[in-house]
Parts: C-alpha cells; sequence; structure tokens
C-alpha cells in the first residue's frame, strides 16, 4: 500500500485587490503552489469503493471498457481523493451541487453520501445511462445528456436549484472532475455566474490549477486568464493528486482548486467587463508589446502613455507588468478619453 501523503497547506492567497508593492523591473521568481499544498498519493481503496476493479466493471457493464481521449476521461480511482474534493467544496447536507461529466459516478457517489442533491451533466450518453443505473430512482441525482460548453445553466439548472432550495435564497456549488481538455472554458463560463454558485471547486491538470491560482505578473504563465479569474474570484489551491489515481493514467498529476466566486457589488469597479476584456484580451494578443502600441485600436500611443503615467505606471509597461487593479484603472482612464 502506498502511503496518503499529507503536507502544510499553504498561507491564504491575498485578494487581487490587497494594496501590494509592484515588483523590482527584474523577473518575478514564483514559488510553486504544488510544494505548498497537500498532495494525495496513489492509495488502497476500500471494500466498495471506486478503485480500479469497479471502475473497469461499470465500464463494461456498458459494452465498452476503453475511456474516450476526445473527451478527456480520466476517472478517479481512488475514493479518498473524492472525499477530500467534496470536503474542499464544504459540501454539507442539503445543498445543491452540479456535477460536470459524473463519469462512472465515484465523485458523484461521495457528494450523495454527504446529503447533496446533484444535478449531473453528462457529455457521453453511455456514462450518463451508467450513472443513472448505479443510483437508480432517487430525488437526490439528476442526470442530463448534455456537453457543458452548450448547455445555458440559467435556464435548466435555475428552475431544479428553485424547486430544491424553495424560498430559501442559497446559493448552489459545483464539484467536478473537470476533464482537463475544457477546464479553461469551463471557467469561463462558470465564474462569473456568482449569483448561482457560491464555490466553484474543480480537479483540473495540476499545472493549469498552479497558473490559475498562482500566476504572479512579469512571469510567462501571467495571461488574460488570470485577469478573468481574479476579477471574478478567489482562487486557491487546494491540493495536488498523483496520477497513479486515475484511469487511464494520464501524462501530467492533477490537482484540485477552488474558486469562491464574487458577487456583482464585489467586481471591480468598470463601466462594462465586456469591454474591459476586449481591452485586456487585446494587450495580451500582444503580450511583448508595450501597451502603448497594443492597445493603439482603442485610443492613441498618446493618450495611452497618458492614462498609463496618470495611474503611476512607466509609459512602456506591457500587459505582464499590470495587476487586476491596475488594468481596471488603465480602462477607467481610456474610457474617458
Amino acid at each position: 500500500m502506498v502511503e496518503l501523503t499529507s503536507l502544510s497547506p499553504g498561507p491564504p492567497r491575498p485578494s487581487p485587490f490587497t494594496p501590494r508593492r509592484r515588483p523590482p523591473p527584474t523577473p518575478h521568481v514564483r514559488t510553486s503552489s504544488r510544494r505548498r499544498g497537500r498532495i494525495l498519493g496513489a492509495a488502497t481503496a476500500t471494500p466498495g469503493a471506486d478503485d480500479y476493479h469497479s471502475t473497469i466493471r461499470s465500464l463494461n457493464s456498458r459494452g465498452r471498457h476503453v475511456p474516450r481521449k476526445s473527451l478527456g476521461q480520466n476517472y478517479t480511482l481512488n475514493s479518498k481523493v473524492n472525499e477530500e474534493l467534496v470536503a474542499a467544496a464544504g459540501v454539507e447536507d442539503g445543498d445543491v451541487v452540479l456535477e460536470i461529466g459524473p463519469g462512472t459516478g465515484s465523485l458523484t457517489s461521495a457528494l450523495l453520501q454527504a446529503g447533496a442533491t446533484v444535478f449531473a451533466v453528462e457529455k457521453d450518453k453511455h456514462m450518463a445511462t451508467l450513472v443513472k443505473d448505479r443510483f437508480g430512482s432517487t430525488e437526490q441525482l439528476k442526470v442530463i445528456e448534455e456537453d457543458i460548453t452548450k448547455f445555458h445553466i440559467r435556464s435548466h439548472f435555475l428552475p431544479f436549484m428553485k424547486e430544491k432550495y424553495g424560498a430559501t435564497k442559497k446559493l448552489a456549488k459545483v464539484a467536478s472532475n473537470l476533464p482537463f481538455n475544457v477546464s479553461t472554458e469551463v471557467v469561463k463560463l462558470l465564474l462569473p455566474m456568482g449569483d448561482v454558485f457560491s464555490v466553484v471547486v474543480l480537479m483540473l491538470q495540476d499545472e493549469t490549477a498552479v497558473r490559475f491560482a498562482d500566476a504572479s505578473i512579469q512571469s510567462p504563465e501571467y495571461r488574460s486568464i488570470n485577469v478573468f479569474v481574479d476579477f471574478y474570484s478567489e482562487p486557491e489551491y487546494k491540493f495536488r493528486v498523483d496520477r497513479e489515481n486515475f484511469f487511464p493514467r494520464p501524462k501530467v498529476d492533477g490537482a484540485v482548486i477552488s474558486f469562491k466566486l464574487k458577487n456583482a457589488e464585489e467586481y471591480p469597479p468598470v463601466s462594462s467587463p465586456k469591454s474591459f476584456f476586449s481591452m485586456v484580451n487585446s494587450a495580451f494578443m500582444g503580450k511583448r508589446k508595450m501597451l502603448r502600441k497594443s492597445l493603439q485600436h482603442i485610443c492613441s500611443s498618446s493618450d495611452i502613455e497618458a492614462a498609463l503615467d496618470n495611474i503611476g505606471l512607466p509609459v512602456t509597461a506591457r500587459p505582464s507588468d499590470l495587476i487586476l487593479d491596475d488594468f481596471v484603472r488603465l480602462h477607467n482612464h481610456l474610457a474617458k478619453v
């Protein structure tokens, strides 16, 4: 039996609006969150838990035991991982939880055992049927055969949530072992929904989770998605999951990351999020270019230089030099031009 290793979790990540000293012009050295978080290694499954053999039996019951690479299907073998993910989401009795890609239902089982009502969205019709068959008829589970990237959450999930919560003004949660190939797309879909979900907890590729939670300015990992994540949420890297915990075994480790969603009143003060992110995306399309060049389609170089100087940044600044607060102030200055 390989020992399940736990390390002390790292210090909480600062809010993107917490004043912080801008680094010197030398390259920023990022401390990897992977070394600060706990590590879940492979562990022998307990009787009745979701292990390799039970996963194969489940797949064979549907007449196909080969997971589909095109759908990014990697199934969790260690029930401890599912329990830890449920705990990271703070799932309690009576919660309504959206699960994306339930697969064989291993995480679904942990969510139901925690007392949650689960709304599962599964793209693979064979796996959707498997999960329905596994848990039978229960009011605690609804399985929808749909591609989450094309699924209209507000139209289909909100009525379900309101039915379960009644008049209670309570937010739902998201807990999912997400296919690695749709992680960024799903994050962009869910994070602006702070009026629906309080927290989004996902199993992602380790490097992706690190980049979402801990990419520092002036580092190669810092991209427009980091500005997006910090605008809508407070991300926190929870723990790494060794690749031995998945079937089939991927070439990379997984990791669980939590996004505590902000409500609209907590969003940075911009006149239009759409125009704000249009500016941010344009800036990072020419990541190595100075902003006075990459944003010329918005206004003149002289206006951009004046705005940068007004907010205390050098006129030669590049997008990788700006934190979220800097982008907000730059956008608001340019909006007045």
